[in-house]
């Protein structure tokens, strides 16, 4: 749906944050008033709504996992009882805090118990490492990080130290588990300090202060914050929600990262505990684990990337898992394939919702009533009637209905602007304010979309999003590597592959020595390159720039007439 192309005054407007003045874009103020008026925007918060909650069903159970059930009564108290401990050691309303947590019911209270609070949390995933929690908390002005121990054989306490150690913002490390010497346990925060009033205040958190920043994948450099409302991310939530048919006998199995948009409110945990349903947070997304949950706690609904649809495929018939309370399967964070859509009905005996988004706002569904062809060969459309979609050219012109274009957006809970980053923002937001999501798309008459690939250079592997120049950056380093540019290749499972191509300093350094170096500078293992190719030099453009779509070809080529691997051709994985 093509909706009004209008121009908004105003559009670049930024405003102080709750506590002090923080680079915060936001929506016109004639544009937020009529999003007010049209009901998007309820003025409630999360803290709001969880109080709201928890008041009209207390022994409703709100989130499990593990040996945890705690009802909404108890998730409300223990999220009231940590925002005093938080606040008790200094953590302000307005104050950033770095997140990094394993998907465990801990993760909803720390959200819940920010929320409540007025702190802002940045939701780090658990497979990021020192050089992106760094960065995150240097651009965000961290107060303290917030994590768990040892997990799968990583010290995250230990790592959150060396932030701490290396941005002078971060005072305090909370570590839900074991703390180090001189960090601070969770459940110290929480046992020993009373209740935080529940009142309303005007020192407390506002629906239209910032509630959340997430991640953006990145496209030329580590990832930018983006800045999300108490307002606009609500709303989003409880649409999603709505779309999903989700109320309060609805059963969400966490299998994502938390921290991921997707998981997070599409509709995911807060739309789930927005309609009065409970969330499971499962520990790991194997078969095993994963399909094990959605038989025993009886789930409803649940949302995966495409390389776990097909690794669940694959499991199916060999578990035998009872699987007779799932209703909605939603497959999201990268285009899934349409032979593996028309399998999933079929083996899990449920709905398929396909899911198409951005951690930026704009979220695509194809709806339960859909038709079947619409729900396995689109992305969906778009989640509000408010949302404005344009498909356009290289000059910002609408192209003809039913064309690839570059997809533009804004809406109500689309954001204006990336927080602390005006200059990046000047480039990716129009001047009316339409956000420049990077995706080629194709628009139906009946609104859906159809993803035809990416403008930008992100590479999407799996769902996990990657911006080749930063981990370019990581490899020029080395000092056997005069350049570097990283690409990503078709793969039949991830969607995309990624492939480092280097021109080495003189001899040639081995893959696994160039994988363990980018390993070594702190860096996530989805982010290591898959293969690694050496050259003498990349073929350019006219005007001399290393031309990418030249050398995917080239490795296209390469990789078409199956040229067993040499010393300068590695495509042995990790």
């Amino acid at each position: 749906m093509i909706t009004s192309h209008r121009a908004h005054e105003d559009a670049s407007a930024h405003r102080p944050g709750p506590r002090g003045s923080i680079d915060l874009p936001t929506w016109p103020q004639d544009v937020a008033a009529d999003y007010r008026a049209r009901g998007f925007w309820t003025g409630q918060t999360f803290g709001d709504l969880l109080t709201e909650r928890a008041a009209k069903h207390p022994d409703r159970e709100a989130v499990a996992g593990g040996q945890e059930r705690w009802s909404y009564a108890e998730l409300e108290h223990r999220a009231s009882s940590l925002a005093a401990g938080l606040s008790a050691i200094g953590v302000r309303c307005g104050d950033r805090v770095v997140v990094q947590l394993p998907n465990e019911p801990v993760f909803v209270e720390v959200l819940f118990a920010c929320f409540r609070l007025g702190a802002v949390p940045v939701l780090a995933l658990p497979a990021h490492r020192f050089t992106e929690l760094r960065h995150f908390a240097t651009q965000a002005e961290a107060v303290a990080v917030i994590t768990t121990g040892v997990r799968g054989r990583f010290d995250h306490a230990e790592l959150a130290e060396t932030v701490r150690a290396g941005v002078s913002s971060v005072r305090d490390v909370v570590v839900a588990g074991t703390p180090l010497p001189g960090q601070r346990a969770l459940d110290d925060l929480r046992l020993a300090l009373p209740r935080l009033s529940t009142s309303a205040s005007a020192d407390g958190p506002q629906a239209h202060d910032l509630a959340l920043l997430q991640l953006s994948g990145g496209t030329t450099g580590p990832s930018k914050l983006i800045p999300r409302t108490h307002d606009d991310y609500l709303y989003s939530a409880r649409a999603s929600a709505q779309i999903c048919g989700q109320d309060e006998s609805s059963r969400y199995l966490a299998v994502l990262p938390a921290g991921h948009n997707f998981t997070l409110s599409s509709a995911g945990i807060l739309g789930t505990l927005a309609t009065g349903g409970a969330v499971v947070m499962c520990p790991s997304p194997d078969p095993q684990t994963a399909v094990g949950l959605l038989e025993s706690e009886r789930i409803t609904v649940t949302g995966i990337v495409p390389p776990l649809v097909i690794a669940w495929l694959d499991a199916l018939p060999a578990l035998g898992r009872d699987l007779s309370s799932l209703e909605l399967l939603q497959v999201g964070g990268a285009k899934l394939d349409e032979a593996v859509a028309r399998r999933i009905e079929p083996a899990f005996g449920c709905r398929l919702q396909q899911v198409f988004g951005m951690a930026e706002g704009l979220v695509n569904f194809t709806r339960l009533d859909d038709p079947d062809d619409l729900v396995v060969q689109t992305q969906g459309r778009p989640l509000s009637p408010a949302d404005e979609i344009r498909v356009v050219d290289e000059h910002d012109l609408d192209v003809q209905p039913g064309e690839a274009g570059a997809l533009l957006t804004r809406g109500p809970y689309t954001i204006r602007g990336y927080f602390r980053a005006a200059e990046h923002n000047a480039d990716v937001f129009t001047a009316d304010g339409f956000y420049r999501t990077g995706d080629l798309v194709r628009q139906l008459p009946s609104g859906h979309l159809v993803v035809v690939g990416r403008e930008k250079e992100q590479i999407n592997r799996g769902g996990e999003k990657i911006a080749p120049a930063e981990i370019e950056g990581h490899l020029i380093a080395h000092p056997s590597v005069r350049d570097a540019c990283v690409v990503g290749l078709p793969d039949a499972l991830l969607g995309e592959r990624t492939c480092a191509v280097v021109v080495p300093r003189g001899a040639a350094p081995s893959p696994a020595d160039l994988r363990k170096f980018v390993r070594e500078r702190g860096v996530a293992a989805f982010k290591v390159p898959d293969r690694f190719t050496f050259v003498t030099a990349f073929p350019t453009t006219g005007v001399g720039k290393v031309s990418r779509r030249e050398l995917r070809n080239q490795l296209a080529t390469q990789l078409a007439s199956s040229a067993p691997p040499s010393a300068t051709n590695d495509d042995s994985g990790r």
